[in-house]
């Protein structure tokens, strides 16, 4: 089944847009992917129609609020094939889920336990984890990145050991768009009966996630990197580990019971939810994973295959371009450097000519320096972009390049 890409663009708003009198280009969506009508609707919905808090409320509006909210949350489980709803926590996106995790475990860890990241991180997924190590005298450790921006596996499995209490990676690199073998990753870990918390906020839009088949112990997304909203994400763990999870922070509705001197807390998903819950973009999530899922799945990593393709074709003997990250399992994001011209300035003039991309160090600075570079370009892809858009691109380059000469 082939991506009828047409008629998909028609029911984003945005990509009518023009800039300074040019069609948008907008490769921009590891940052964040543009809205379809319908996700957007259905946000204006709850704040038209039905606009309530949930759980508690004794009146219909309450009542239709809640059953849609924890509708979104099914939607949720199935979507990534969780065995459970429950296991299924609402966060503000993947930066809460992941301190949501490391902050449980700083609780759990001694000076004689480690950690494992890699070298590839977004700040979230490492700042996070240093500091859970600072606060619990674990050892944190660093998978190396090689020269095509893929881990160092050797390294990884040479890592591994009996005091091995976590393993976190991305499960696609923002920056460099390589694809991980998180599945493998958590087999060798589980070798050792190390977690592993898998940050998906890359991968979660460029390819079925199968919690139980990666066989992780938790995987984090934000909503807005799959057409949702921004400011809603998801945390899934299994039950077993989140029933007994330090809790992550206190108030309402995460307690069961309360008295002057205590309290107890609720069963989950909600002790891992305190205050009141971001309702609306709960739903509109919710929505925008009913659209994408009726997409097929290998139409759309089909297409996305081909944009890279195209992306590194175009990119082969152009003078003076250096790609950052040549990994043969890549997905989404292209990040190129120009001899002489800052990222900065190529962003500026490929936005004077309507194409919309990320410059700057992309939260991996580490990254960065294991490269040698200040920062990059980065065109990154989703299932609305085409061929041909691609190919403008690339002709905005070369006369960036041009312009930097």
């Amino acid at each position: 089944m082939s991506l009828d890409v047409a008629a998909i663009r028609d029911q984003f708003p945005i990509l009518k847009r023009e800039i300074d009198g040019k069609p948008l280009i907008y490769l921009d969506n590891a940052a964040t992917t543009q809205k379809p009508q319908c996700v957007i609707d259905a946000l204006v919905e709850y704040y038209s129609h039905y606009n309530s808090n949930v759980h508690r409320g004794a009146h219909r509006l309450a009542d239709e609020a809640t059953r849609k909210f924890e509708g979104a949350r099914d939607i949720i489980q199935h979507f990534i094939n969780a065995p459970k709803r429950e296991e299924v926590i609402w966060t503000s996106g993947t930066t809460e889920a992941i301190n949501i995790v490391a902050h449980g475990l700083t609780s759990l860890l001694s000076n004689n336990d480690e950690v494992i990241v890699t070298g590839m991180e977004h700040h979230a997924n490492i700042v996070t984890w240093q500091q859970a190590c600072k606060a619990s005298g674990a050892t944190l450790y660093i998978v190396p990145v090689t020269d095509s921006g893929e881990l160092d596996l050797d390294v990884y499995v040479s890592l591994l050991s009996e005091r091995t209490k976590m393993v976190a990676l991305p499960h696609v690199s923002n920056s460099l768009g390589t694809v991980n073998p998180i599945k493998w990753v958590t087999q060798k870990a589980k070798q050792f009966d190390a977690w592993v918390l898998v940050d998906g906020a890359q991968g979660i839009a460029h390819g079925n996630v199968d919690v139980q088949d990666i066989g992780c112990d938790f995987y984090a997304f934000s909503g807005h990197k799959i057409y949702g909203p921004m400011g809603i994400g998801v945390l899934w763990g299994k039950e077993s580990l989140l029933s007994q999870w330090p809790v992550w922070q206190t108030g309402g509705e995460m307690i069961a019971t309360v008295s002057l001197q205590d309290a107890t807390w609720n069963v989950l998903p909600y002790r891992l939810e305190a205050g009141t819950p971001n309702v609306g973009d709960a739903i509109a999530l919710g929505e925008a994973i009913r659209w994408f899922s009726a997409l097929d799945s290998a139409a759309v990593q089909a297409h996305e295959e081909a944009l890279i393709a195209r992306a590194t074709e175009l990119a082969e003997g152009f003078e003076g371009l250096r790609v950052i990250g040549t990994a043969p399992q890549k997905i989404g994001a292209f990040s190129f450097v120009f001899e002489g011209g800052h990222p900065a300035d190529i962003g500026f003039l490929l936005d004077k000519q309507g194409v919309a991309v990320r410059t700057g160090d992309h939260c991996a600075q580490p990254l960065m320096a294991r490269f040698g570079v200040p920062g990059t370009a980065r065109m990154s892809f989703s299932i609305y972009n085409t061929l041909e858009e691609v190919d403008a691109a690339f002709d905005a380059l070369k006369k960036v390049h041009m312009m930097l000469a």
